[in-house]
């Protein structure tokens, strides 16, 4: 993604505070370390009250949407409100007709339901709401799973899980090494579960809190940053190569010479898949050659 993408966060009545606010960090944070995200707000009122008690404030005009950009629809009390007004799912029906991006946290999932845009797609919704969702008209309803991604069509369990689904919108616009940044500057794991293919190697080893390990991940997931020595990488951190390697084993499972050449091996088949030469993918990550197993001598992974 080249554009910068908007994020446009529909409220509804009672809405639930984190399936707004959760979302909405993922996306400001990502824009604040390299990805391109607006986000914005809209209401059917100018003063939305949220069911714990918080109002927002929000713009009742809709903005004008480009295909690229996302209306993310949250949860909201269900057993004592009604949601959504009939006139924000008219125009959350016409943003995925004109071919746009849409998300659900929670109960927004009912919501999609109501507009017709799950029809013959997969879709979750939080545990309490799941048989309400069975009860639409030719949606696939996937149970115990985080979220669901299908083309332009995201869903999720709610709260946490529509934090999970948002870094995963941000893994796949931005990479796996941008996501995993921002889950560390909200202090969660770097989750790419539900739907998503096979987890990257930069994700995958992310599920952890360990902070010293998530500095030396990041100079190891940079592909700008020229090979390290374990020694060299400690220094730059400020530790010795024995506690990194220590914390970094305790943190990931892996050593930091295993995870680097899983970086750059995943790195290479990238590479390929673009259409460069085994030669020249090889040669870009760090090894001799093609051929050799070894990165060049002196680096973390030699």
């Amino acid at each position: 993604m080249t554009l910068t993408r908007r994020v446009l966060i529909v409220l509804p009545d009672a809405a639930h505070l984190m399936d707004v606010a959760g979302p909405a960090q993922v996306f400001v944070n990502a824009s604040e370390v390299g990805g391109r995200y607006e986000v914005g707000y809209v209401g059917a009122a100018g003063r939305v009250q949220s069911h714990q008690g918080l109002a927002f404030a929000a713009p009742t005009d809709w903005p004008d949407l480009t295909p690229a950009d996302l209306v993310l629809v949250p949860g909201w009390k269900t057993q004592t409100a009604a949601g959504f007004a009939p006139a924000l799912l008219t125009r959350i029906r016409e943003h995925w007709d004109a071919g746009g991006h849409v998300a659900s946290i929670c109960a927004g999932a009912l919501a999609l339901a109501r507009t017709g845009v799950l029809a013959g797609h997969s879709a979750t919704t939080h545990h309490d709401l799941i048989d309400e969702l069975a009860t639409s008209r030719d949606v696939s309803v996937m149970r115990d799973v985080l979220y669901t991604c299908e083309d332009r069509l995201h869903t999720s369990a709610g709260i946490a899980s529509g934090i999970d689904l948002a870094l995963h919108l941000v893994a796949h616009d931005h990479g796996p090494a941008l996501a995993a940044r921002v889950a560390r500057t909200l202090v969660v794991p770097a989750w790419r579960a539900g739907a998503a293919p096979q987890a990257s190697v930069m994700l995958t080893h992310r599920d952890h809190l360990s902070d010293l390990a998530h500095r030396a991940q990041d100079v190891l997931d940079d592909p700008a940053e020229p090979p390290h020595t374990l020694d060299a990488l400690a220094r730059r951190l400020g530790v010795s190569g024995r506690t990194l390697a220590r914390h970094f084993v305790a943190a990931t499972g892996l050593t930091p010479q295993a995870y680097s050449t899983a970086v750059r091996r995943e790195r290479a088949r990238h590479l390929q898949t673009q259409g460069w030469t085994r030669h020249a993918a090889a040669t870009a990550v760090g090894y001799a050659d093609a051929r050799s197993p070894r990165a060049r001598r002196g680096t973390v992974a030699d």
